[in-house]
């Protein structure tokens, strides 16, 4: 991914945040079969490995996990806020005309190695975490017991678990830093008032970082 100076986002624990807020990644992988991407909700593990370690499970049916190895190099790409910024909104703009239309967004790439775990308590133990992590929030958390036992079983048969060891993570908030600091407020307030609340937010702050 390119990332000029002033897009990196070079911390680790704001880029944890940004998966664990936004887990449905896109795994890229180059098996066999050539390039394919997957999108699967992953869980980070923020403890295993100096940059962390991310699991999933895919489908038996899928052939991805067939067509890589354990140890393989993989990607997957993790989209928070992005939306379209109109050159209109820059107050720059109307006395220069010198701006043109972009797209600003915040993501996360998480380089790793891939295994691949086609066994049955392994999976369970992925799919009652992310089952966990994810019905914390509901009135009354759906937990894998409450599924009939053959069922579940069944189900369990049905999908495959990979874990990925995260070798380097790279961010990039593409937040319109390089614009004057008044062009950055002007699009942030166009996008709040279009309900681009997260994003407008995030570009308050790049301006406020840029005004010192």
């Amino acid at each position: 991914m390119y990332v000029p100076a002033h897009f990196e986002e070079p911390s680790q624990d704001v880029l944890h945040a940004l998966i664990e807020r936004h887990p449905l990644g896109i795994l890229v992988t180059h098996g066999t079969g050539g390039l394919d991407a997957n999108h699967i909700p992953f869980d980070l593990d923020r403890t295993a490995g100096p940059h962390g370690t991310l699991r999933c499970h895919v489908a038996r049916n899928n052939p991805v996990w067939q067509e890589i190895a354990t140890g393989d190099e993989v990607l997957v790409v993790f989209r928070s806020v992005e939306a379209y910024v109109s050159p209109t909104w820059y107050p720059s703009k109307h006395e220069a005309h010198r701006q043109v239309p972009t797209w600003n967004y915040i993501v996360a790439h998480a380089h790793g190695t891939v295994t691949v775990q086609d066994d049955e308590r392994l999976v369970r133990r992925n799919v009652a975490r992310l089952t966990h992590r994810h019905e914390a929030g509901q009135p009354v958390p759906w937990k894998m017991g409450d599924a009939p036992r053959d069922y579940l079983d069944a189900m369990v048969k049905a999908i495959v678990a990979l874990e990925i060891d995260i070798t380097r993570l790279v961010g990039k908030a593409k937040l319109s830093q390089n614009k004057e600091v008044r062009d950055i407020r002007g699009a942030a307030a166009a996008l709040e008032a279009k309900g681009e609340e997260d994003l407008a937010r995030a570009m308050h702050a790049a301006a406020d970082a840029k005004d010192g």
